[in-house]
């Protein structure tokens, strides 16, 4: 995709959001409605960055299920030029926090550096409400050069 052909919904909105109940199936919800988004956008996104982009809002939508202890959580979906903004918000203030990945058990640890990773720019705003964990996506396939100019890639 060329740097001057800016993402558009067709005939999907510029945005969408969802509010999910904090259930095993939230995740799976989430995901498809990634899914739908990106599928309604033009120029079309990439198999390769939608399948990114539905994996972080899975991440993200499992890590607000797990440690927030609400009883829901939202999900907002939104096109920024190149760039689909994925943002989940819950009850809790807690950030997310990189932790040592249990590479023998489910403690986890593995999501949200992998978030990071995967993401242009996160961001993580408390509020006396709650807080929102944004990602940023990018809508194209990273080449060789490009992911290997990205920190932590290569």
């Amino acid at each position: 995709m060329s740097s001057t052909a800016a993402l558009r919904p067709d005939p999907s909105p510029r945005a969408h959001a969802v509010t999910l109940e904090s259930c095993p199936q939230a995740a799976a919800t989430a995901r498809d409605v990634a899914t739908r988004f990106l599928a309604g956008l033009r120029p079309p996104v990439c198999e390769e960055a939608a399948d990114t982009v539905v994996l972080v809002v899975s991440e993200l939508v499992t890590n607000s299920v797990r440690h927030a202890g609400d009883a829901s959580c939202s999900l907002r979906l939104a096109v920024c030029g190149d760039t689909v903004a994925v943002s989940v918000s819950d009850a809790s203030p807690v950030p997310p926090v990189g932790r040592r990945p249990d590479v023998d058990g489910d403690g986890g640890g593995f999501g949200w550096p992998m978030v990071r990773r995967l993401a242009v720019a996160t961001s993580v705003c408390v509020t006396p409400s709650g807080k929102t964990v944004h990602a940023l996506m990018p809508c194209r396939a990273l080449g060789r050069q490009e992911r290997s100019a990205r920190p932590g890639t290569g």
